[in-house]
This record gives structure tokens, C-alpha cells and sequence, in this order.
């Protein structure tokens, strides 16, 4: 694993690179952006879920970037795309392979990968944000997207009124903008009115008891409007509460299906012959153990 890789002139963009150990070729790219509902989170504590990704065949690129209040918005977007753009511009050094990317990311850091996806895949919406095109479309290969914001008109629906509270500081303190449901040069920030046919392959999922679930469910809505069939992992009222973030808990059911699910279908969407090897090697050492 290669530590704090600067990927930018700012003190924030740092990246860490977790690889297989396994694969001595270039390997398909994940780039996973960290949450915190902008204003907190950190790389370093996705690590191990990071690592337990790279096992299966894939460089893990984990940045990080600048918090609200300080930072606001756009900058993270652009950051994570000048992360791609080191990332592409250094991958026979960093043995990587810039034809095979899918980006990744967990609640804040969700909506910022979904962004990411528009920027590269709707057109006109790179100028209304301000932010280049990170990557071209062909290269990025998929979208995974884990309990994250994706509508502005959903900022009050939520559980309970002490939910929105929070949800509205973290958005105000991420735009700047005390008002910022109003304020009409935010309006790119609902991805969900921005998805075209061209968004790449896309596996979305959240807990059925996270505040922010209207959100994912509005946006699988928005794909399949358009024609798109996004991979969902969607819980029923009827199974255990499953709170914001439930995949980071390896320890349960609801997490492992996930880890599975987003396995298969990273594996699809990059063709990774090295992963379903990896993963044939491990079957016949568990039937070896038995």
C-alpha cells in the first residue's frame, strides 16, 4: 500500500493506492470517495474495506479531499477529478490500467461520485458546475454508489425533524449558502435531474431505515426513466433495521450480500479475468479446508 500519493498542489490532495498482492499486471481501477456529509470523514478509515476490495484484483485509489466549512462546493468535485487525471496521467508507473475505472463512494462521498459520473457522461454539464471532464466515457466502466444525497427537494424528507436538521447544517456548510434549497446555481447538485442513456453502469444501495433512502430510490427512478437498468440492493420494510452505512458492517448479513453483489458486478463491468480467477483460487481452498 502507498500512502499519501500527492495527486495536487492543495495540502488535502492526498490519495492512498491499496493493490493486490496477488497480480503483477495492471489492474482495473476502483477510485472510492470516503463520506462525512462534507464536512468530516477521512481515507484512512475505509482502509480495510479497501483492502478487502484490492484482494479480489483491483488498485483501490482512496483521495482525500477538502472539508466544509472551509471548502465548499464545488471544490471536492474538482479535486477527485484532478485525482483521476494523476491517476490516468501515472498509471504505467502506478501499474494500472486507465482503460478499466469505476469510481465508487459512501454517503457524502456518493454524491460526489455520482457527480463525477454526470461530469463525464451529460452534456453541458461540466460547464454548469465549473468543473473539467475528469475522464473520457469509454473509460469509465461503472458507478457504485452506497447511502448517499442525490436531490436537493428531498432535503426534508426525512425520519425525524432532528434528521433534517443535521442533513440542512451539513448543506449549508458544504454550499456556503445559508438558502441554498433557493439559490438556482446549485441546482447541477440534484443529480437526479441530470442522469442522460450515456450514465455508465450503475449498482446503488442503502438500508431501509437510513434517513437519506428516499434519495437512492429517487435516483434508481431517474436511470430507469431513461432508459437505464441500474443494479440495485434495496432492503424490505420487513427485514432488521438497516441504518445509514450498514455495508461497512462485515460482520452482518445485509453487509456481506452487498460486498457480494458489488463483487459480481465489478467483475462484469471491467471484464477482470484476474478476479474471477482470484476467486475460483478461494473456492478450492475452502473446499480444500473441507
Amino acid at each position: 500500500m502507498q500512502r499519501d500519493l500527492r495527486y495536487g498542489p492543495e495540502s488535502d490532495m492526498l490519495l492512498d493506492l491499496i493493490r493486490p498482492e496477488e497480480i503483477q499486471d495492471p489492474t482495473p481501477l476502483v477510485l472510492w470517495i470516503h463520506g462525512g456529509a462534507f464536512v468530516g470523514g477521512s481515507k484512512e478509515e475505509l482502509t480495510g474495506y479497501f483492502q478487502t476490495i484490492a484482494a479480489e484484483g483491483y488498485t483501490v485509489a482512496a483521495p482525500r479531499y477538502s472539508l466544509a466549512p472551509k471548502h465548499h462546493y464545488p471544490t471536492p468535485l474538482r479535486q477527485i477529478g484532478q485525482a483521476l487525471a494523476f491517476l490516468q496521467g501515472n498509471a504505467s508507473r502506478l501499474n494500472l490500467d486507465p482503460e478499466r475505472v469505476v469510481i465508487a463512494g459512501d454517503s457524502a462521498g456518493a454524491h460526489i461520485a455520482a457527480q463525477i459520473a454526470a461530469l463525464v457522461s451529460t452534456p453541458g454539464y461540466a460547464q454548469r458546475v465549473g468543473v473539467p471532464v475528469p475522464l473520457d466515457r469509454g473509460r469509465l466502466l461503472g458507478l457504485i454508489l452506497a447511502c448517499g444525497p442525490y436531490d436537493l427537494s428531498l432535503a426534508d424528507d426525512t425520519s425525524t425533524p432532528a434528521v433534517a436538521v443535521l442533513i440542512k447544517a451539513s448543506l449549508w456548510a458544504y454550499s456556503g449558502r445559508r438558502r441554498f434549497m433557493d439559490d438556482a446555481s446549485l441546482a447541477p447538485w440534484s443529480i437526479t435531474d441530470f442522469v442522460t442513456p450515456e450514465f455508465p453502469p450503475t449498482l446503488i444501495t442503502v438500508g431501509n431505515s437510513d434517513p437519506l433512502r428516499a434519495h437512492s430510490e429517487r435516483l434508481a427512478a431517474a436511470l430507469t426513466e431513461v432508459g437505464l437498468k441500474p443494479e440495485t440492493v434495496f432492503w424490505p420494510d420487513a427485514d432488521p433495521p438497516l441504518g445509514h452505512e450498514y455495508q461497512f458492517l462485515l460482520d452482518t448479513e445485509a453487509a456481506q450480500v452487498f460486498l457480494a453483489r458489488m463483487l459480481a458486478f465489478l467483475a462484469e463491468q471491467t471484464h477482470n479475468a484476474d478476479a474471477q480467477l482470484l476467486s475460483r483460487m478461494g473456492d478450492s481452498e475452502e473446499q480444500e479446508k473441507t
